[in-house]
């Protein structure tokens, strides 16, 4: 009876880590800019890796299997920030306009007809 409960766990555990893994696959594609893939690609590998290392923690019977498994993912929680900040900062360096991939987000999300002329008035360099 402990077997199974311990199967079925994994398999939950697993399956979760599958879908979160597709999910980042999924965002990092879809996504435009590379500051969204890399939020999308971050997100769905931090819990898809928790998820992965419960399930193998759950399956595995020895405490120094858990104990691999778990400085495999400090190892990984701790490079991947660092990689992923890296990796912002060149974006950021060598875009020459970033910010034509920010949203403005103070009259409801988007810009009106009249803030388009507003902005263009205001780019002439007569404020």
């Amino acid at each position: 009876m402990g077997e199974w409960i311990r199967f079925w766990i994994t398999a939950v555990l697993l399956t979760i880590s599958v879908v979160s893994f597709a999910a980042a696959v999924t965002g990092a594609w879809r996504f435009g800019f590379v500051m969204n893939r890399m939020h999308a690609a971050g997100i769905g590998d931090t819990l898809g890796l928790l998820a992965l290392t419960v399930g193998l923690a759950v399956s595995s019977g020895t405490a120094m299997d858990v104990l691999k498994i778990l400085l495999l993912v400090l190892f990984q929680w701790f490079s991947s920030p660092v990689s992923t900040h890296v990796l912002a900062q060149v974006e950021f360096a060598t875009n020459p306009d970033p910010a034509s991939h920010f949203e403005d987000r103070t009259n409801g999300g988007a810009f009106s007809s009249e803030d388009e002329g507003e902005k263009e008035d205001r780019t002439d360099g007569t404020d």
